[in-house]
């Protein structure tokens, strides 16, 4: 595939995808795996095949983070803020969930360090969504700290 805009989408809704986990996101969208595989394959034979954004908003309610509408604000020169107001409620299952969302997000920051290093430097607007992949990772260590400093007070 030689278009830089499509592969560009490709890569993050495989960033969105195995954010989710494969079959979680299959679950989460109603699509099979294949399909999604389908998504974000760079052969030929699905050079022209894309995500739907019905297939985007429900796989990025659930991720940790929202690849695809970031890659599609930057195309656009935009950014995205998230609202804390409306982000999903996924921290008030224990340790075990606040497990889960640390290593969802230092993956997320992982996989963006990677996107951005991948041709040698990294770009103004990289750093900006390494930034807030850090950002976020830090608000979930901050959120972790709360609860277990909750949990250290009860009787």
């Amino acid at each position: 595939m030689t278009d830089a805009i499509g592969s560009y989408l490709k890569k993050h809704s495989e960033a969105l995808v195995k954010d989710v986990g494969v079959e979680a996101a299959a679950l989460a969208c109603g699509k099979s795996k294949a399909t999604l595989g389908r998504y974000y394959s760079l052969d030929v034979e699905h050079a022209d095949r894309f995500m739907p954004i019905d297939v985007v908003a429900r796989l990025e309610k659930v991720a940790g983070h929202p690849h695809v509408t970031n890659a599609l604000a930057e195309l656009a020169g935009l950014e995205v803020s998230l609202d804390p107001r409306l982000e999903n409620d996924t921290r008030r299952g224990g340790m075990t969930s606040d497990v889960v969302a640390l290593s969802q997000r230092f993956a997320a920051l992982m996989a963006e360090y990677h996107q951005s290093i991948e041709d040698g430097k990294i770009t103004i607007n990289e750093a900006r969504r390494l930034l807030a992949e850090t950002q976020q990772l830090q608000r979930v260590l901050l959120e972790m700290k709360m609860h277990l400093e909750e949990e250290t007070v009860r009787p």
